[in-house]
């Protein structure tokens, strides 16, 4: 079936034009580092700048303050959670340190924490600091730098174990780990789960409640569209949130935080997890992608995103494979997320021949990677056949040897 056929069977496809897209000739395949904007989004900031910060002024207070829950109750609804375990929050790596080191203190004697080497590095880092000198960090390393299996998994944790943290959706590869297998096994050994949904959220079904989670976190600028560095969220099961807690005390987590109070005494429920005076502005941004997910509906973007993928592959097949691309993604679509990976080992170059002469945005990860981004709520298939054909021009006609291969600052 052609792209143009598939785009008129495409129920989600009224949905592209709720986007801000100025360039019709831009082959953006890029929504899985940082989503489109919405219109509805544009609005919001326009108001809220306008309206609230410019004529309300410190009054808009009044309406900003319950943001953090009001929307977190909503994304709570896309990844299978309860309004009150979900709050918007500080970043996803300052979301993670307060969780990994809240999962810490549960059980003292247990100091190690078990994650794997797809994981993004940033959440490697956060770890890293929030064990600090006291404890451990096991990093279970995949066999073919695509994949890790429950198996390979379950073999790192031990009695000491106090915490398992995966990305539930590779960075790179795009591999989706089991969530409800991975969890089970890791409550077995008596550690709890620490899931990274940032590559997942609004684009790879979720439910946290079936799988027996019980703390997760994720950003909000990729399949949500929030925009760029908006706030993350984080999710603590109602069982852990008395239990668990937040080693960043501010005056958002205090029980009365207009009385001023010298001492601190944290709030009830996933509440005590906030901390300071929250972005409001990239907050308020955040609602309307969410809004958009919720109507779509994560059962049709799935299906729509694996169509898309595997679309992607069988042109990967037919026009990259021979010029020497490889494929760095699972072939099975139940564990693979809504990007694809391409291998190359002239990526870097390829890239920035994309970018810069095709007017094609993917984005390159090291060593070899070139990553094309499948965002169901606005992108094409003739879009992904376009890129497709760019990708193949740049190769045959050797486009990426007018590049030089340094890495720029951000790819």
């Amino acid at each position: 079936m052609t792209a143009a056929q598939l785009d008129a069977q495409d129920e989600l496809a009224p949905f592209r034009d709720r986007f801000v897209i100025d360039d019709p000739d831009l082959i953006y395949l890029d929504g899985n580092s940082l989503g489109r904007m919405p219109k509805a989004a544009r609005e919001v900031l326009k108001n809220e700048a306008e309206a609230g910060w410019g004529g309300r002024l410190v009054r808009g207070w009044s309406s900003w303050y319950g943001l953090p829950e009001r929307i977190g109750a909503k994304i709570a609804r896309i990844i299978g959670a309860e309004a009150d375990e979900v709050i918007v929050s500080d970043s996803t790596t300052v979301n993670l340190y307060k969780l990994v080191v809240g999962a810490l203190r549960l059980e003292p004697w247990r100091s190690n924490v078990v994650t794997d080497d797809l994981n993004f590095p940033s959440d490697l880092y956060a770890i890293s600091s929030a064990v600090g000198t006291d404890g451990s960090v096991s990093v279970v390393m995949s066999p073919d730098k695509m994949t890790t299996s429950a198996e390979d998994i379950e073999a790192g944790l031990d009695p000491h174990t106090a915490l398992l943290t995966l990305s539930h959706t590779s960075f790179k590869s795009a591999f989706v780990h089991d969530m409800t297998a991975i969890t089970t096994l890791s409550h077995e050994h008596g550690a709890p789960v620490l899931w990274d949904l940032s590559h997942s959220v609004g684009a790879v079904p979720v439910d946290l409640k079936a799988a027996g989670a019980d703390l997760a976190v994720g950003c909000t600028y990729k399949y949500l569209n929030g925009g760029p560095g908006s706030p993350a969220f984080l999710f603590v099961k109602r069982e852990l949130q008395e239990e668990l807690e937040s080693p960043i005390w501010g005056w958002f987590g205090q029980r009365n935080a207009f009385s001023f109070d010298l001492e601190y005494e944290p709030r009830e429920g996933v509440k005590k997890f906030l901390v300071g005076t929250p972005p409001v502005l990239s907050l308020a941004c955040i609602e309307p992608g969410v809004d958009m997910v919720l109507e779509a509906g994560m059962s049709r973007i799935r299906s729509k995103s694996v169509r898309q993928t595997e679309f992607l592959i069988e042109l990967w097949e037919e026009r990259l494979e021979p010029l020497g691309v490889s494929l760095n993604s699972p072939r099975d679509s139940a564990r693979r997320g809504s990007h694809i990976s391409f291998g190359h080992p002239e990526a870097l170059r390829i890239d920035k021949a994309l970018i810069e002469e095709m007017n094609v945005v993917p984005d390159f990860r090291a060593p070899d990677n070139i990553r094309f981004g499948v965002s169901p709520l606005y992108t094409s298939f003739a879009e992904i056949e376009e890129g497709v054909a760019r990708f193949e021009k740049v190769i045959k006609e050797r486009i990426f040897e007018k590049f030089d291969a340094a890495a720029p600052a951000v790819t």
